[in-house]
């Protein structure tokens, strides 16, 4: 396998263990995962930020996930479904971080996140951003030689 391939692969296997303690676990005990770092609290985001949170988190485990899960698996056995899985998953990979980097841009004045937050999102999103491009373009690049 190539270098970009198995990139491509282990980032999204990883985003996949991500999403599933991040966002489905939170379905199941929201406070568990605000105690993991891997969401925000009443506090910080108010009681309608924490309803888009679990609504995030619901469309992530019904659409997302299962989008990411089975593009993983469809590339892997060279499937021609999986490169389109995997192409919509990776589409919800740049646009979910953008909606949240803006949302922080325009409600830092009423948002109360934990100061390293607002520094350590901007990059965590950013590279969500990068991985979801790089994705994208290295699937069009490679798509004869992965289907």
């Amino acid at each position: 396998m190539k270098i970009g391939f198995r990139l491509l692969i282990g980032i999204s296997v990883l985003l996949t263990l991500f999403l599933i303690v991040g966002q489905t676990f939170s379905l199941i005990d929201y406070d568990w995962a605000v105690a993991l770092g891997l969401q925000e609290s009443e506090k910080e985001v108010g009681k309608v930020g924490i309803a888009f949170a679990k609504g995030f988190a619901f469309g992530d485990t019904l659409f997302y996930l299962p989008l990411l899960i089975l593009g993983i698996i469809g590339l892997l056995k060279s499937k021609k479904w999986g490169f389109y899985f995997m192409l919509g998953s990776l589409a919800i990979s740049v646009y979910w971080p953008i909606v949240h980097l803006y949302t922080i841009y325009i409600g830092r004045n009423v948002l109360s996140l934990q100061p390293d937050k607002y520094v350590s999102f901007p990059i965590t999103l950013s590279l969500i951003i990068s991985y979801g491009l790089w994705g994208m373009w290295y699937l069009y690049k490679n798509q004869k030689n992965l289907i």
